[in-house]
């Protein structure tokens, strides 16, 4: 899950800030180990979602808190639409393909599956569905299902839609915007590792795992990096500062095992987190310092640029192709993510004139619409008939 990209257009009172490759790379390096965990060839590449959470939070204060440095306010609306711009095309062509793709090739349960799900994408609230559904993340045995990775997705999406309107009410107050924003972030990440200590489950972390309130320190920290009492303590050190969060965030990759990692749940991933934080802040203070120059690297930073979209369509080819079939899933997956960001994202996002304004909400409406007839359309397989009559 964005993860998140970058967000394509700032708002024109707001200073434009230059681009930082580093971060692209590490989109790349995120999305890589998704990949590599899923495919069963890397224990702790889960910990990429977090890196991506990090980035995310990350980017959106910064863009929030230069545009209240400049107008003194936040526009809602404003933001929202380029969220909507940069995620909603690509989110949608995903649902819709693999539905039918699913629907006409997958089999009963899996198509079952699919069809309760796809409604709590759209709503931006899957996580919270399949927590209700006892979906384990970790439950590899389980039955299928194809949107089960987009949990990360709503996550994000609940973000961008709560920590706006925290930042809008701060810049409203007009004094020390960017440490009350530190402090924000920072009250309300304690508060939530806290939480998933408490609520940590043993035997299965999933609730602490997938839940918005337990996992959203992930972004918070990120979000803290980017206010100025943090980027001007980061700005301080060496640019060799960036080989201790680097190498942090690379020995928890090597040491965590999902769920038999009960360390993660009671701490570890904030310090996971906070680590990811330091290493964002400190890449995008010195761009050109060792590691962040090691991350600019240009086949990562292409990764890291179809990231968003590589996520979006990863999952579904490895639950059609199976994970086994590493290099088919990796060709596979990387070629959809491709035509997906430069046919449908980037013409939409950069070019089409029709996805904003009046136009833009019509053109939301039509799209949310068609993929609620979408789920009612597409017929269900009838259920599983029980045969009774070997118990008589």
């Amino acid at each position: 899950m964005d993860p998140a990209d970058r967000l394509a257009s700032p708002p024109r009172t707001a200073a434009r800030k230059a681009h930082l490759p580093a971060l692209d790379g590490l989109r790349g390096v995120a999305i890589l180990g998704v990949l590599l965990f899923h495919t069963g060839h890397l224990p702790g590449g889960f910990l990429g979602v977090d890196l991506f959470f990090a980035l995310s939070g990350y980017l959106i204060t910064d863009l929030l808190l230069r545009e209240a440095d400049a107008t003194g306010t936040v526009s809602l609306a404003a933001f929202w639409g380029r969220r909507v711009r940069r995620l909603l095309p690509a989110l949608a062509l995903v649902l819709a393909v693999v539905t039918v793709v699913v629907r006409l090739a997958g089999e009963p349960d899996l198509v079952r599956t699919t069809l309760a799900d796809g409604p709590w994408v759209q709503a931006n609230l899957v996580n919270w569905h399949l927590l209700a559904e006892s979906a384990s993340y970790w439950d590899r045995f389980g039955p299928g299902r194809v949107f089960e990775h987009l949990w990360s997705i709503a996550v994000e999406e609940q973000f961008y839609l709560l920590w706006p309107v925290l930042v809008l009410l701060i810049a409203r107050s007009g004094r020390r915007v960017h440490a009350r924003v530190a402090l924000t972030a920072v009250v309300i990440s304690v508060a939530s590792v806290v939480l998933m200590a408490v609520l940590a489950d043993p035997a299965d972390p999933t609730r602490v795992y997938t839940g918005t309130d337990t996992r959203a320190f992930s972004l918070l920290l990120g979000a803290l990096a980017a206010t100025s009492p943090v980027r001007k303590a980061l700005s301080r050190l060496p640019g060799a500062a960036q080989l201790l969060p680097a190498v942090a965030v690379a020995v928890v990759w090597a040491l965590a095992d999902g769920m038999h990692s009960q360390w993660l749940f009671t701490g570890g991933l904030f310090a996971y987190s906070l680590a990811a934080s330091a290493l964002i802040g400190l890449c995008a203070v010195a761009p050109h310092g060792r590691v962040a120059t090691v991350l600019a690297w240009k086949p990562l930073r292409w990764l890291g640029s179809v990231s968003y979209s590589l996520y979006l369509w990863h999952w579904p080819v490895i639950v059609v192709l199976s994970p086994e079939r590493t290099l088919l899933v990796f060709a596979v997956s990387i070629t959809l993510a491709a035509l997906s960001k430069y046919l449908v994202e980037d013409p939409v996002r950069f070019r089409a004139r029709w996805a904003r304004g009046r136009r833009g909400v019509y053109a939301f409406t039509g799209v949310m619409l068609s993929l609620a007839i979408l789920w009612l359309a597409v017929p269900a397989p009838p259920p599983p008939v029980v045969d009774l009559t070997g118990l008589t």
